[in-house]
């Protein structure tokens, strides 16, 4: 390990826990289980940067870079259709949702007509090719994490849509996946 991984982290944690710093006072929210499935991405990140381009073209680092471009790809067309169709509004004071993710209309097209969560899946695949760069217990035990806080921030986040959306959210609940198409 780098002897400036801890600066690293630290400097990575300041702008995690300052946007972060809402939702770790309710910890019913989504935001609060992200803030730890963001603190365990970001130390997988810093684990693993040094191993990033050893051995690039062995089948393990391949598959890493098949999931890292994957997650790249669903986050970015989650995003654009998120700010086209749900019409982002202003949060309410001191809320711990952000404006961007404050949609005024249920999104259910694009790659939202098939899983409910594509960021959370862009984060999964970012955490799973982020893992494969290098794995050992440490970081084993940190994609859990991370993934266990994801599927935990979904589920509240789920809570939040059917107090947002009504009966609109559990209908399209029936008729999608959480993370991956006709799966899971």
């Amino acid at each position: 390990m780098s002897p400036y991984a801890g600066v690293v982290f630290f400097a990575g944690s300041v702008p995690i826990v300052w946007l972060s710093r809402r939702s770790l006072l309710r910890p019913a929210s989504h935001g609060f289980y992200r803030f730890f499935a963001f603190e365990a991405l970001l130390a997988l990140v810093v684990l693993n940067a040094p191993l990033w381009f050893v051995h690039p073209f062995v089948p393990r680092q391949l598959v890493s870079w098949v999931l890292l471009l994957a997650s790249v790809v669903v986050v970015l067309w989650a995003v654009v259709l998120l700010h086209r169709r749900g019409k982002s509004r202003p949060a309410a004071e001191g809320s711990p949702v952000f404006a961007w993710e404050n949609t005024q209309s249920l999104v259910t097209t694009g790659i939202y007509r098939y899983i409910r969560h594509p960021m959370y899946l862009s984060l999964l695949l970012l955490t799973w090719g982020v893992l494969l760069k290098s794995v050992s217990a440490g970081t084993l035990v940190l994609a859990g994490v991370a993934t266990l806080a994801l599927a935990a921030a979904a589920r509240a986040e789920e809570a939040e849509n059917v107090a947002r959306f009504g009966q609109d959210y559990r209908d399209y609940m029936k008729r999608t996946r959480r993370f991956v198409p006709f799966v899971l």
